[in-house]
Parts: C-alpha cells; sequence; structure tokens
C-alpha cells in the first residue's frame, strides 16, 4: 500500500466535520462506495443519507470510498475513516446515480483486486451490492457484477438487508443469495439467469419518518458551506421524459416543523441552507419556509426552480442570500414541444421568471434545454434561440443556456422511442451555438457521442456486462472497440421500440403501471396535457394502489 494515498485518505478526513468513525470490534464492516470523485459523490445527499442509515445500527460500522481518475491498475482504494482497502469489508455498496459510472464500478473492483462477476467469488470475498436511481430504473447492465441489486428508496430496504447481511455474509453464496431474495425490493440476478423475477420498488410513505440532510461537512464538494435538506421527494409533475419523476412517485413532502429543525442543527456548522427537491417551488409551504430560514438568518439556496409557479419570498430570501444565479429549465424551445413532453410552462411564464430575476438583480440567468426530443424538428431547435433572445433582452445579466441530448429512459412514457440520431444532433448544436454566440448568449453542452454511450447503457440489457468487463479505459474509442468484440450495436439500444414489445427492465414493478405508461405515450402523440398529482388532480398512474395495474 502507497503511504501517499493513505496521507491523502487522512488530509481528506482533517478537513470534514461529521465523520462517523468506529471501531470495527465485532461489528460488520461495510464500503460504502460513489464510483465517482470525492467532489461528486459528497454532493450527492442520498450518498449521505445511506451513510447515516448504516452508521444508525450499532453494529454495522460504514466507511466511504471513492473511484478517482487517473489512479495507475496497482493504486490502492481506500476508506477514509480508516484507511483500509475495500477488499477487507465484508460488503461492498455502491451508490448509482448514473450510467455513465457503470465502467467506474467495474474499474473500482478490478482496482480493488476484488473478482469483477459475482459467480466468481465465494465467501471469502466481500459481498458486492449496489443501488441508488440508475439501477433502480434498469439493473440489467451492471447485473453481472453484483450479489445483490437495491430497487428503490433504500430507507426502507436497509433494516431487513442489514438483517439478512448479519446472518449470512459468512454463507456459500447460494445461500446468501436465497437469504438477501427475500428481502424486499432486492434484485438477486444470479438466482435469476433467465427473464428476472418480479422485483418490487420500496419506497417510504412518510417522508418525516426519515429526516434527510447533509451528515458531513467539507468544503471540497460543490456545496462547500451549505447544509443540504430535503424537503420533498417526487415530482407529480409527469414531465414525460423524467425518469426521476416517474421512478421516485408519488410525490411526498417533509414538514415545515422537520425542516426547521434540520436547519437550526446545520447552522451550528455553516450559515448556509441548500433546499433539496425534485423542484423546490413545488413544495407547497414554500413561501413559509423561506421566511421563516430567514429568519433565522439562513443563508438560503436552492437545488431547482420552476417557472410556474414562481414564489416571489422564495426568490427574495434568495436574493437577500446573496444568490447570484437563477436556474431554470424550460426543457424545449417551442410551445410545442413543452406540450409533447407535458412541461406544463408558457414562455410567458418564462419570461415572466426572466423579469422578476432582473428585479431581484441576479447576476446570472441559467436555462436547462434538450435536444432531440421525440418529434424535435430545425424550427422547434431554432426556437431555443429565440426563447433564450427573449429571455436575455428582458434579464440584461448573463445568461447562459445548458444544452442536453434527450437520452430515452426506463420507466417513462418515452422508454419506446428512438433517441434522435447523433449527427441531427451535433447539427442543431453546432447551429444553436453559432446563432447564441453571436447574441453574447454562452452554450454549454453534452456530447451527443457519450450521450448516445448513456442511452445505451440506460436501456441496456445483461449482455452489456460483457462490454463494462472489457473495458481498460474510458474513452470512447475502448467503449466502441467493447462493442465490437461483442458482437454489439449501439443502435439495438437507442431504436425505437414498439408498445407490444418486451422491455429488459419490465420486471420492476412498483411504479406507474405499463398501462399507465402507454397512455401517456398516446397523449405525447398528440400534445395532450395530463394534470399532476395531487393536490391538484390523479392522473391513476396506480403508483398508490394496485387499481390501474
Amino acid at each position: 500500500m502507497k503511504w501517499s494515498h493513505v496521507a491523502s485518505a487522512r488530509d481528506i478526513l482533517t478537513r470534514e466535520q461529521g465523520a462517523i468513525v468506529k471501531d470495527w470490534g465485532g461489528k460488520l464492516p461495510i464500503a460504502l462506495v460513489y464510483p465517482n470523485t470525492y467532489h461528486v459523490g459528497m454532493s450527492s445527499l442520498g450518498f449521505h443519507a445511506v451513510y447515516r442509515l448504516f452508521n444508525g445500527y450499532a453494529d454495522l460500522v460504514c466507511e466511504r470510498a471513492f473511484w478517482q481518475s487517473g489512479f495507475d491498475a496497482d493504486d490502492p482504494v481506500l476508506s477514509i475513516e480508516s484507511q483500509r482497502g475495500i477488499a477487507d469489508f465484508r460488503v461492498i455498496a455502491f451508490s448509482v446515480s448514473y450510467e455513465m459510472d457503470y465502467p467506474h464500478l467495474v474499474g473500482v473492483l478490478r482496482q480493488a483486486g476484488v473478482p469483477i462477476r459475482a459467480g466468481e467469488r465465494d465467501e471469502d470475498w466481500p459481498v458486492v451490492i449496489a443501488g441508488g436511481a440508475a439501477v433502480s430504473a434498469n439493473p440489467l447492465p451492471v447485473a453481472d457484477f453484483c450479489d445483490a441489486i437495491v430497487v428503490g428508496e433504500a430507507e426502507e430496504v436497509i433494516g431487513p438487508l442489514a438483517e439478512a447481511l448479519r446472518a449470512c455474509v459468512r454463507e456459500p453464496r447460494d445461500a446468501l443469495w436465497r437469504a438477501l431474495a427475500r428481502v424486499p425490493g432486492v434484485y438477486v440476478p444470479h438466482l435469476s439467469p433467465g427473464p428476472p423475477q418480479t422485483v418490487q420498488r420500496q419506497w417510504v410513505r412518510v417522508l418525516d419518518d426519515y429526516p434527510t440532510s447533509t451528515v458531513i461537512h467539507t468544503p471540497d464538494t460543490e456545496f462547500g458551506g451549505i447544509h443540504l435538506i430535503e424537503v420533498s421527494r417526487g415530482c407529480g409533475r409527469g414531465c414525460r421524459f423524467c425518469m426521476a419523476g416517474y421512478t421516485t412517485r408519488p410525490k411526498r413532502e417533509h414538514s415545515v416543523d422537520s425542516i426547521l429543525e434540520q436547519a437550526r442543527r446545520g447552522l451550528a456548522w455553516c450559515d448556509g441552507i441548500g433546499l433539496v427537491g425534485a423542484a423546490v417551488s413545488d413544495y407547497t409551504q414554500i413561501d413559509v419556509l423561506a421566511d421563516r430560514l430567514r429568519r433565522m438568518d439562513a443563508r438560503l439556496t436552492v437545488s431547482s426552480l420552476r417557472v410556474d409557479p414562481l414564489s416571489e419570498p422564495l426568490l427574495r430570501a434568495l436574493a437577500e442570500s446573496g444568490a447570484r444565479t437563477l436556474t431554470m429549465a424550460p426543457e424545449a424551445g417551442s410551445e410545442r414541444l413543452r406540450q409533447i413532453v407535458n412541461k406544463g410552462i408558457t414562455e410567458a411564464d418564462l419570461l415572466h421568471a426572466a423579469e422578476r430575476a432582473a428585479h431581484y438583480r441576479f447576476q446570472q440567468l441559467r436555462l436547462y434545454f434538450m435536444l432531440g426530443l421525440p418529434t424535435e424538428t430545425d424550427e422547434d431547435a431554432d426556437a431555443i434561440a429565440d426563447l433564450c433572445e427573449a429571455a436575455a433582452s428582458r434579464f440584461r445579466g448573463r445568461l447562459t443556456a445548458n444544452v442536453t441530448p434527450f437520452v430515452p429512459k426506463a420507466h417513462t412514457p418515452f422508454q419506446w422511442m428512438e433517441m434522435a440520431p447523433r449527427q441531427a444532433l451535433q447539427a442543431r448544436l453546432r447551429r444553436l451555438e453559432r446563432r447564441l454566440g453571436r447574441a453574447g448568449i454562452r452554450v454549454k453542452s453534452e456530447s451527443p457521442r457519450w450521450t448516445a454511450v448513456q442511452g445505451v447503457l440506460a436501456r441496456g440489457d445483461r449482455r452489456l456486462g460483457d462490454v463494462l468487463a472489457s473495458l481498460r479505459d474510458t474513452s470512447l474509442g475502448a467503449w466502441q472497440r467493447a462493442m465490437d468484440a461483442h458482437g454489439l450495436d449501439a443502435e439495438t439500444y437507442l431504436r425505437s421500440r414498439a408498445l407490444d414489445e418486451p422491455l429488459p427492465w419490465s420486471f420492476i414493478q412498483g411504479g406507474p403501471s405499463a398501462a399507465f405508461l402507454r397512455r401517456e405515450w398516446e397523449r405525447a402523440q398528440r400534445g395532450a396535457p395530463t394534470v399532476p398529482c395531487p393536490p391538484r388532480g390523479c392522473s391513476q398512474c396506480a403508483v398508490c394502489s394496485d387499481d390501474d395495474r
């Protein structure tokens, strides 16, 4: 083991506040691994939540580890808390938020000296578990590497999962797999070599049972000096492209009292409070909450803001807190496309928001758009520039357009849609960059070639395990060579699918019913709106009951 890596982990620990360091004696050691950098992983509130949940058990010890770019193949993967190699832990638990981290998951196992495929590991090796948003939607691309995959929200699963691990972690793998498969919400790939057995997504009914906020404060993250607090989970808006909006239904909220109590604890560490939710401005008591937090002298930030509704007390609180940037997501430039995706906002809504941002003297307005949405034309792409220019004329600060190619995701109404061809995306992106550049509007974009890789992984199957296993670096060239070597074509995954075609991920249940998603697909063809979830109405998606299944 290289002393420099130990020293680096210890240096990180000295800059943190709130890390949980336990003696290993008599405890089950779990390495909680985020398959991306420390900076990215420690920006994830979900990662903090799982760390707290595991360490809430007296007989468990949970320590963090991270993937690092530029590491040599023989460099160790060490935990932050005790600087032990993760192969020394009995359990390696990956928290996977994004499909593009799948190669990192495999790389971490390989670098740690752990056989990467679950079938190659016996009881002398750590048990490998994965959870998180990406694998909850479609776990198949990483199925070969995991003994078990958690589907849904960790709070409902960790208790019975920990019980099964305590009892069977040193048993032969067949016995362990059978024990894990009895835990609701746990998918055990090696008990299902053929079509998988149905797995029911788990979700928390009462959010206040699990207050969720920052556990460890560190300056080495995107949110240094800010205590993050979850205000809500799920979203009832029904944007048809949004995986999170469907896989975390129904929308639930923490109470104002619970949030304020977490804020009081956070303000003992720092003066910044960051509110986290799918759409913070949709929180039903956001005006009251913003006012109460400002009375506590909290410097306020939010993770997301809808332009409808636009909360004046929240805008005022953000401005008073010194926030310089306001972020909104129109998603599409044309009204036609916003109707197809069920975004539910108009150009007038956005321009009004730009005017209010100018009124409160925000210095930057950041707008998020997608290219390649279903039925998009060149005129729809040009409408992004039209909307940005109109917003810039009312805002007069710096305006940035973040443009991302659309990736169809599992468990959404667009799961059957084709991903737009890379050449069309590149042409529209270049055209948009030229026009907005002349208008003095900055464009930040993602590579269509890389988002095509994401598209393959998002709707992939177990055959991709061979591709991921053969990668030795994460370049586009290496990815294409691995696909070619295993006889796989990206178009197999990026193509459109018939509504009656079996989908690899359909064994994951507990979200919106297939019948509801098909109806939403059909409504998208007509540009017909769907009402949001309660309190505004009910679209009968069947998450809250089995009536529509």
